[in-house]
C-alpha cells in the first residue's frame, strides 16, 4: 500500500515474498486493488511477470509468479509486479 502511494503514476511496484501461502501472496495484491477500487488508495493494473523468467517452466497462469521448491529448486517465492495508474 504504502509502496503504491509513493510511487509516481506509471511507476512499478514490485511485492515479492518468500511464501507459499495465498493469504501473504495473491491475496495481499488483491486486497490493495481492491481498496483502490473503493478509492481507498492509489489505483494500479497488474504487469505480467512471467515474460521476465523466459527459461523458467511452470510459471503459472500469470501475471503473478509463484515459484515452487519440487518444480523450481528455489523457495517458494511470490513475485506480483503493479503499475500505479491513479
Amino acid at each position: 500500500r504504502e509502496a503504491l502511494a509513493a510511487v509516481r503514476i506509471g511507476g512499478v511496484v514490485g511485492y515479492a515474498t518468500c511464501s507459499p501461502h495465498p493469504a501473504e501472496t495473491r491475496a495481499v495484491v488483491d486486497d490493495v486493488l481492491g481498496e483502490a477500487r473503493k478509492g481507498q488508495g492509489a489505483t494500479a493494473e497488474w504487469i505480467d511477470a512471467r515474460p521476465l523468467m523466459p527459461n523458467v517452466p511452470a510459471l503459472g497462469e500469470g501475471p503473478d509468479v509463484q515459484l515452487w521448491p519440487h518444480l523450481h529448486g528455489t523457495d517458494a517465492m511470490y513475485l506480483a509486479l503493479l503499475r500505479r495508474t491513479g
